[in-house]
């Protein structure tokens, strides 16, 4: 019994996780954002991946501690997008100022160093 709950709980729990990943990123908003100068902050995602949904979630809440930024999401495996950003892994952060990619890291999810990233960009 004690093994079905475990394994009930697992299912809920990436669930949940997948469930939060939805493609935001539209070149359109993404260039206004930049033509608006703010800060734009882009990560890649791809289902069922926990460091991608960690990234996201400091992201997300990101977006509310900063004045001035514009966060997207994208599914890596959206060549269009991936190949627009040169983005070739899932977990990888991008930040744009004054048209220019700033940062770029990869599997990074920890909330301090991104927010580093996103105060040295400002």
């Amino acid at each position: 019994m004690k093994k079905i709950l475990v394994f009930i709980f697992c299912i809920f729990a990436f669930s949940a996780n997948s469930g939060e990943k939805k493609t935001t990123f539209d070149k359109n908003l993404f260039e206004k954002a930049q033509a608006d100068g703010k800060i734009v902050v882009v990560s890649s995602w791809i289902k069922y991946c926990t460091s991608c949904a960690s990234q996201m979630k400091v992201l997300d809440k990101a977006k509310n501690d900063f004045d001035n930024i514009e966060y997207f999401k994208f599914e890596v495996t959206n060549k269009e997008i991936a190949s627009l950003l040169n983005v070739q892994y899932q977990t990888t952060l991008l930040i744009f100022k004054d048209n220019k990619e700033v940062y770029r890291s990869i599997g990074e999810t920890s909330r301090d160093k991104i927010y580093k990233a996103i105060k040295s960009s400002i």
